[in-house]
């Protein structure tokens, strides 16, 4: 049965991972770089269980309940190693994750499966940096995790139908349909929003239509919940070139080459929500600014 799960990277995603297992009545243990990440984590999840107090999505009571449940810690203690899955979900760099998965699989139990939250990169390879790839899958959320109901379970060369049944089993206890993906480079979501995402820009660029005009012609024309340009905000900016990068590089199509737009407002360090200035502008609580 499971009881406890550990989530290693609590930022925006990592903090909706580590929410939405709480709210299924789940303990879960996230693990940061430092103390200071710890506290920062911390105190963002608990503004993101206030504005859903202000929403009238969840009471006070239910906000203490989710907070019961859920620790920090930035060293690999106890909390961390008796846990019955290990989620990974820290920034989408290779020699990163590569690094952490070996890491992983020297300090957790043989038998544990570890999940990887990426949205391109190859289950594959992170698999071959551990003994246990058969133990190693994909569980790509959407963003924000709390609200998109979806979970993309990417199957590695390796992984195991056990492994699979396990995490596709754990997909229905915190509410989420799971869609079996085999290896790709941008799964189904990826690949198909990021060229969308990337032709909005090149009319932005191309002074065909401002941004706001953009996303209220795909919201209203075709009953999109979100228009693209601000879904690339809230997906943050640079994920979004990263992403753009990868797929480039890995299929060689042209329709995944980074719009230059999106090239000048990364290096200007305008990344969407998170820095509260992307193709639109926004508060310290990530509402847009009209």
């Amino acid at each position: 049965m499971l009881r406890r799960v550990a989530v290693i990277g609590a930022g925006t995603m990592g903090q909706g991972i580590v929410i939405t297992i709480a709210q299924a009545s789940i303990d879960v243990v996230f693990k940061e770089l430092n103390e200071k990440n710890v506290k920062s984590a911390l105190k963002g999840i608990d503004m993101n269980l206030d504005r859903e107090i202000e929403k009238w999505s969840i009471t006070k009571s239910e906000k203490n309940a989710i907070l019961s449940r859920i620790k920090g810690t930035y060293t690999y203690d106890d909390n961390i190693k008796a846990v019955d899955l290990v989620i990974e979900s820290i920034k989408d760099d290779f020699e990163k994750k590569s690094k952490l998965f070996t890491e992983l699989d020297s300090i957790l139990e043989p038998n544990l499966i570890i999940a990887s939250n990426t949205s391109a990169l190859s289950i594959t390879e992170l698999a071959g940096k551990t003994k246990r790839a058969d133990k190693v899958v994909g569980m790509h959320f959407m963003n924000p995790v709390t609200k998109r109901p979806l979970v993309e379970i990417v199957r590695g060369l390796k992984t195991s139908d056990e492994t699979v049944k396990f995490v596709q089993d754990f997909a229905k206890i915190i509410n989420k349909t799971a869609i079996e993906v085999l290896e790709y480079p941008g799964r189904v979501t990826i690949r198909l929003i990021i060229p969308l995402i990337n032709e909005a820009m090149y009319v932005v660029m191309e002074g065909v239509a401002i941004a706001k005009d953009v996303d209220t012609a795909m919201k209203l024309g075709f009953n999109f919940p979100i228009g693209p340009l601000a879904l690339a905000d809230q997906m943050g900016l640079d994920e979004v070139m990263l992403w753009m990068e990868h797929l480039f590089h890995e299929l060689g199509d042209l329709k995944y080459r980074p719009c230059p737009l999106l090239r000048k407002v990364v290096r200007a360090g305008l990344w969407g929500v998170k820095t509260r200035m992307g193709f639109f502008k926004y508060d310290e609580n990530g509402r847009m600014i009209e």
